[in-house]
């Protein structure tokens, strides 16, 4: 695998790395809906990383997710849990954003903080399996 690939991957994945302890910042200080924003991008940052392998990219969200859920989920590479959670995130992420007057719970955040987690180590285990991390 060409160094460049896989140092992109490990950018994106320090990048995801990133995106979840600012969840985490962002959690403590009672800022919940910049939580499941910054939880989403954990997420994604993960899946960007796992498709820069294959040399892919979206400048769409939806192409992110539909690429990796087509060539990761849908072969078994990851479970179809790991779409779950992706949907999940980026529908709270967007509620988040875009919902005038929505009110994020804490129990909300702390639970796609812990999803982000989740995915994280997914993600990580199977970069650690491409010899990226």
């Amino acid at each position: 695998m060409e160094r460049s690939v896989k140092d992109l991957s490990s950018y994106r994945y320090a990048c995801c790395l990133e995106a979840l302890e600012d969840a985490r910042i962002m959690y403590g200080a009672g800022r919940y809906k910049n939580a499941l924003n910054r939880a989403y991008y954990a997420i994604f940052h993960g899946m960007r990383a796992v498709n820069a392998l294959d040399g892919f990219d979206s400048s769409k969200h939806s192409g992110v997710i539909s690429y990796f859920n087509q060539h990761y989920v849908k072969n078994g590479v990851f479970s179809k849990e790991a779409s779950r959670l992706i949907k999940l995130a980026s529908e709270k992420r967007e509620s988040a954003d875009y919902l005038d007057f929505y009110v994020a719970s804490k129990k909300e955040a702390e639970e796609q903080i812990e999803n982000a987690e989740i995915f994280k180590a997914w993600i990580e285990n199977y970069l650690k399996e491409q010899y990226v991390l």
